[in-house]
């Protein structure tokens, strides 16, 4: 019997006082300092650039208006036509006569914008 409880059961060893000093120690800082740089790299690599796009689009859908082209998250490319500023929904025209209403939510991205750029004076260079 004692010798099946010996191969099952393995013995506990117990550390020796005054070891490292715990993780306050400059081992143990040094421990973790890999960890503290692969969260900045990916911070600054991963999650900041997302943050950054994820911004952008939100204020290109609060400025859509009429005549904007938008890419929906079914893939379906339309022509904002009507939006309504009191509710979350917006009719865009998918095909020529056929208009559907969508929720702001479901734009991906702004293809196109009807809005005239700052620098466009409407004189060809000749």
């Amino acid at each position: 019997m004692t010798l099946l409880s010996d191969f099952l059961v393995t013995p506990a060893y117990a550390q020796t006082a005054g070891g490292e000093g715990g993780l306050l120690s400059a081992g143990g800082m040094m421990s973790i300092l890999p960890y503290v740089a692969m969260f900045v790299i990916f911070y600054f690599i991963l999650i900041r650039p997302q943050q950054q796009k994820q911004k952008q689009l939100r204020a290109q859908l609060a400025s859509l208006r009429r005549g904007d082209r938008v890419l929906t998250a079914g893939g379906i490319v339309a022509t904002v036509q009507k939006v309504r500023d009191d509710s979350n929904e917006m009719e865009v025209e998918i095909a020529p006569n056929v208009r559907v209403t969508v929720l702001r939510e479901t734009i991906t991205s702004v293809v196109s914008s009807s809005a005239k750029p700052a620098n466009d004076t409407g004189a060809k260079a000749g």
